[in-house]
């Protein structure tokens, strides 16, 4: 009887095309007795596994980021090469997948961190593949004796899964004796070392205070395997985020408007509190109020509204804004 691969967890079992030598898989006995033309079925695990249609999405869901994106691949592959060579018996050490993710506000870092544990969970790295996000005011305590239970019940719901920390820097607060953000990079450093086969840890926050935060706490960088920065997006960028949110609510920008919302972005974006795809998103929500508002009151005065006015997003309910006028992200 062929023996069976063993499974590295919920994902699809791995497959080898030829048959296991007699013995315990994984044995020295095995290894010297595996052939050098053993074929191992890639093609089949990737498409078992879906990892492309993963990949697929991330691409659809976030306008550029390429050198994101190829980071993202590249783990991807490693841990697809890594899983085939556990199939045939090459054990090895698992590798390091704890991440760390810079950038400024709205440029895809929770969302590639969600297709990150969705990748894991379907090679079998983690358990479940959910993401659990938090901040400082989820782990750190106020009183004595506060911090520990906060944040143990913090990694208790995240193991199996992701852990993201957003804006990690603010864990812990160097020379504030009475701060107890130690305690809880204490503990990170616990569990990132010794659970790391079942969590993953990603830190994310602004680059300049994230190299701080690492040289501010000894042993935490060397248990962090990849750092991806993610820049900011272009004025173009930013217009082909707002043209998909616009078509995946069913609205429509004509190129008047586009126009304007260019305008309003670029003037945007050298105000305080640009948050990239997340202003974005915002702005098309205000316009849209503006838009309903505008409806109603023609609506009021008896006009017959059309499946065209619905969908139409005008110039002036961008132009409306504040920010034309001179004032600073009063939408």
């Amino acid at each position: 009887m062929t023996p069976v691969p063993p499974s590295l967890g919920p994902g699809i079992p791995p497959r080898v095309a030829g048959r296991w030598p007699e013995g315990p898989v994984g044995s020295t006995t095995d290894l010297e007795n595996l052939p050098d033309d053993l074929r191992v079925d890639a093609t089949e695990e990737m498409r078992d596994a879906r990892i492309p249609e993963v990949l697929e999405r991330l691409d659809r869901e976030l306008v550029a980021l390429r050198e994101v994106k190829a980071r993202i691949r590249e783990i991807a592959a490693l841990l697809v090469v890594d899983r085939l060579r556990r199939s045939i018996g090459l054990q090895s050490e698992p590798p390091t997948l704890h991440m760390c993710f810079t950038g400024n506000p709205g440029t895809g870092k929770t969302t590639v961190a969600t297709r990150m544990g969705e990748i894991l969970y379907k090679l079998g790295y983690i358990r479940k593949g959910h993401l659990v996000t938090v901040t400082r005011d989820d782990l750190v305590g106020q009183y004595v004796g506060h911090t520990a239970p906060k944040t143990h019940e913090v990694i208790k719901r995240a193991m199996g899964g992701v852990l993201f920390i957003d804006e990690a820097y603010h864990v812990y607060r160097v020379g504030n004796e009475r701060d107890y953000g130690q305690e809880v990079v204490e503990m990170l450093l616990q569990v990132m070392e010794n659970r790391r086969q079942d969590l993953v840890v990603i830190m994310a926050g602004y680059k300049k205070e994230m190299d701080r935060f690492f040289s501010d706490v000894p042993g935490l960088s060397s248990r962090i395997a990849h750092h991806i920065d993610f820049p900011d997006y272009t004025i173009g960028e930013l217009m082909e985020i707002a043209r998909q949110l616009a078509e995946r609510e069913r609205y429509r920008l004509s190129p008047v408007a586009e126009k304007a919302l260019e305008d309003y972005l670029t003037r945007r974006m050298s105000q305080p509190r640009f948050a990239n795809g997340r202003s974005v998103r915002n702005a098309l929500d205000r316009v849209r109020m503006r838009q309903a508002i505008r409806l109603y009151e023609e609506a009021c005065l008896g006009r017959q509204l059309t499946k065209r006015d619905l969908v139409s997003l005008k110039a002036e309910d961008i132009l409306k804004s504040r920010v034309f006028e001179g004032g600073i992200y009063a939408g």
